[in-house]
């Protein structure tokens, strides 16, 4: 069942909300950075995520292929989404499960 969760990184400069629907399953990403910092996480469709604030508090990392945009805070370092645009055009959004509010492990 797709429902609406919010979320953002620790110190609230970035704050968003998502159209999820986590029955259908997540990832725990294993390219070199996601390893390293655990990442779990759930794609999505660009038009099922809203950044509610904080774009001029995102800095961005991009490796290797530099085709996925690893946002994080510059305020408290913290990654709490992601950004890549498909060969097709199509925008995807990686969401973290830790980032969001009210979501238990």
């Amino acid at each position: 069942m797709t429902k609406t969760y919010v979320g953002g990184c620790h110190c609230g400069a970035v704050r968003y909300e998502a159209d999820l629907d986590l029955s259908q399953g997540t990832v725990r990403c294993n390219c070199s950075i996601c390893r390293k910092a655990r990442t779990w996480l759930i794609g999505v469709d660009g038009g099922s995520f809203r950044l509610l604030k904080g774009e001029d508090a995102l800095g961005t990392y991009s490796f290797g292929a530099q085709q996925i945009q690893h946002l994080f805070c510059r305020n408290c370092g913290i990654k709490s989404f992601g950004r890549v645009k498909l060969p097709e055009g199509k925008e995807m959004v990686a969401v973290l499960i830790s980032c969001l509010d009210n979501v238990s492990d």
